[in-house]
């Protein structure tokens, strides 16, 4: 099963890797959607649990969080 997830990057990764990153998520079964280049580096993406962990592994290191995607609303 697959879960939807943002995944943010640390200030100092290029994003050259950040791409690299995206491109073994899509390699590993996963579906990368939106880049962000702006304010955070990152993608949201849809991740294989078989996958999710592997990527979870490089928290602290590059990848500086990992949350899953939801909407967001104010009341």
């Amino acid at each position: 099963m697959s879960g939807r997830y943002i995944v943010v990057f640390k200030d100092s990764v290029s994003l050259d890797d950040v791409k690299k990153y995206a491109d073994e998520v899509n390699a590993n079964g996963g579906e990368v959607g939106n880049h962000f280049d702006t304010l955070l580096k990152g993608f949201s993406a849809t991740i294989p649990e078989s996958y999710l962990q592997q990527l979870q592994s490089y928290q602290g290191s590059v990848i500086d969080y990992i949350e899953p995607d939801s909407t967001v609303t104010i009341q």
